[in-house]
């Protein structure tokens, strides 16, 4: 498999740590690029372009989370020349966290350390609305609602016809996804939390911190289900404390 396509970055030389970051529901993967100066030179951001959005928009987009982690664990094998963390928010938290997952299960490279963000914890998540099943100008409405999406691509009809599978399928991969109880991860697990977060109550953060043998913590950040935005400093000031050598 070509690993160019699946990943964004800016290599840097003095990189000792990769930083995967698995993006939200119909997040812009080369917004995490924006970190790169804020984490520094030994950080490398490496974020994850998902087919159809971006340069891969002419690529049918994945729609079960399954197939999406078999073909991720194989980009991230190829990427063996640094140690790894990962980084997911929302979608991408259930992505990241299911990656590492099958990655201890098959043997394969597993990351040194997880962050998950803006998520509820697997074993406790409440059902979801199938709003992956919902006619476009109702599910245009509940990106709306949601306040990730910036109004004026919301309002543009044209752009919104290209964007809209994509959007439609990762949140059919979160609507669809169901837990399992498995096997405990061996690294730490860091949860990040916005403090007025409507979509993760504050009782479905702490779970998270069992489904690994490993000591980790909680973070809060002021702000809603999208402070990845709105707190940008913050959110790079604590990578940079996590990500430091021991």
């Amino acid at each position: 498999m070509r690993t160019g396509n699946w990943l964004l970055r800016r290599p840097t030389a003095k990189a000792r740590l990769r930083l995967f970051c698995f993006p939200y529901a119909g997040g812009n993967a080369a917004a995490y690029l924006n970190w790169q100066p804020m984490l520094g030179p030994e950080i490398e951001v490496c974020a994850i372009q998902l087919p159809g959005r971006g340069t891969r928009m002419g690529e049918p987009a994945i729609d079960r989370l399954a197939p999406l982690v078999r073909q991720l664990a194989e980009v991230i094998a190829g990427e063996g020349d640094l140690p790894a963390a990962f980084f997911g928010h929302s979608l991408g938290a259930l992505v990241a966290f299911e990656l590492a997952r099958f990655s201890k299960l098959m043997h394969l490279r597993v990351p040194e350390r997880l962050i998950v963000s803006g998520c509820q914890a697997p074993s406790v998540r409440q059902a979801r609305e199938q709003l992956h099943t919902l006619p476009d100008a109702e599910l245009i409405e509940e990106l709306r609602r949601y306040n990730g999406t910036p109004a004026a691509i919301l309002a543009h009809a044209e752009l919104m016809a290209l964007v809209l599978p994509a959007i439609r399928a990762d949140f059919a991969i979160v609507e669809t996804y169901a837990y399992r109880a498995g096997i405990r991860l061996d690294q730490p697990i860091d949860v990040f939390a916005g403090t007025n977060d409507p979509i993760v109550p504050p009782d479905r953060v702490a779970p998270w911190l069992a489904e690994t043998e490993r000591p980790g913590g909680i973070h809060w950040f002021e702000g809603d289900h999208f402070f990845l935005d709105t707190q940008p400093e913050a959110v790079a000031a604590r990578l940079r404390d996590l990500l430091r050598p021991a």
